[in-house]
Order: C-alpha cells, then structure tokens, then sequence
C-alpha cells in the first residue's frame, strides 16, 4: 500500500457515532460516509436525526448519558451495520459558565453525565464489538483536558475524565488489539461557541466581538478550527495510516496557549 493510500480509512468500516446528527459530528458521520463507511449515528433531537440519515448513515434517538438507550442504540448499530469496527463518543455539553461558588451540583452533575459517563457507556457498549474487529475508539475531549479554565470547571473536570479513559482504555484494550484515542478541539467555528462567548462577555460585561477577541489572542494560529478538521482526525486514526496511533490526546486547536 502506497503511502497516499494509507492515509484513507478503508471502504466498508462501521462505525457508530454520538450526538452525530449536528456539528462535529456531522462532520464525522458525512466524512466516513465519503470514504464508503456505513455509519449509525444517535442523538437526543430526533428531526436532527432524520434529517441527517439516508443512504449510508442510519440513526437512533437516543440520550448517550442514559445507560438502557445507550445499550439500545449499540443493539441498533449491531442489527444495521453486522458489527462496529470504530466507536466515536462525541456527546458533550457546554455546562455553565461561572465561579465554581455558584455552579449548582445539577449543572456539574448534568455535565459530567454527558460528557464522561456518556464516553464511558460508549466504551463499554462497544468494548465487545471493537475487540472483535480490532477496531478504534475515539473519545471527544477538548483543549480544555489539557489547560486549566476558569469558569467552566465541570466542562473541564469532564474533559480532563475523558482523556484519562481514552489512555486507559489503550492500556486495557491495546492487548486485544484495540485503539483508544482523545481529539482535544480548540475553538471550534460555529453556534455552540458563540454561545460560550456570549455567555463569557455577559459574565464581565464586554461585548461579544471584544470576548472572541480575547478568545483568538491565545491562539497560536489567531483562527478557529473547524467541524472538518476534527473529521479529518477521526478519519485519519481509522486509516491504515493511524494503525499505530494509540493512548495519545490530539489536540486539533491551532496551538490553544491558554484558557
């Protein structure tokens, strides 16, 4: 196999995908889709469902922090796809913005259910399959599981908790075969982190376009990245290429320097 050649997932691969009826992963499940994958994809909003679903993609509604939908949506993937050969836990929510004094323990709670337990239940209503196939799991962190960020401390405990289940993972699994990975997004383009930054510049009182400013400043590269980029990265870690790539945080962020 030529080296070009390695760098594109095989034709054919299953993978199921979280919260992949908007944003990244969309981006993802259209991405695989391209390559000849087919792909099941789950999330809460069942109109975003179906408006992604046709063709190669198929979908579940489900909750990925809720343990029996989330079961479910594996018996889905199995019964439309024959097996997994990735697994990409890509739920997550924003949580609040604000001094830790003030986070309610739903808020932290809610957060922290999304984003680690719902990684978790991936990891371990995939584990099975993925053995079999010898396949990828991808887990969905941020640049927030790396760097600390003040006033977001249930996304960032969340993160941090995601990173160390995809590198434990790796140990786990990597015997049987197995690849475990983090994509640490930066400052991803699009409507959720408008959202953050309004939320931000309401909190001290600055205008939006002043916050995102600050935002870029700590950005190496002065840019966002986009839901393709990180595509890009998922579709990499599942070609030949990526075979080797195992228990790493990839941070796809242009060189976020701080929070």
């Amino acid at each position: 196999m030529s080296i070009l050649a390695s760098l594109t997932p095989p034709k054919g691969l299953r993978v199921l995908i979280t919260a992949g009826a908007g944003g990244i992963g969309q981006a993802i499940a259209r991405g695989f889709a391209e390559t000849g994958a087919r792909v099941h994809i789950s999330d809460v909003d069942a109109e975003a469902v179906k408006s992604v679903t046709g063709g190669a993609i198929t979908g579940s509604v489900a909750d990925a922090s809720d343990e029996a939908q989330t079961h479910a949506l594996f018996d889905a993937a199995r019964e439309h796809l024959g097996g997994l050969d990735v697994v990409i836990a890509n739920a997550g929510v924003a949580g609040p913005t604000a001094n830790v004094g003030q986070i309610s323990q739903a808020e932290w709670d809610q957060c922290l259910e999304v984003n680690l337990r719902g990684a978790y239940l991936a990891a371990r209503f995939g584990e099975a399959e993925l053995k079999a196939s010898r396949g990828s799991f991808i887990a969905m962190a941020s640049v927030a599981g790396r760097l600390p960020y003040a006033f977001r401390t249930p996304y960032a405990a969340s993160k941090w908790g995601v990173v160390g289940l995809a590198k434990s993972l790796a140990a786990e699994l990597g015997p049987e075969g197995v690849r475990a990975n983090a994509i640490l997004p930066g400052i991803v383009k699009g409507p959720r982190i408008d959202r953050v930054i309004q939320a931000r510049a309401d909190q001290v009182g600055v205008s939006f376009e002043e916050m995102r400013e600050q935002y870029l400043a700590k950005v190496s590269l002065r840019r966002m990245v986009t839901a393709e980029d990180i595509a890009a990265t998922c579709l990499f870690l599942a070609s030949p290429g990526g075979a080797n790539i195992s228990g790493q945080a990839l941070s796809v962020c242009g060189n976020v320097e701080t929070l």
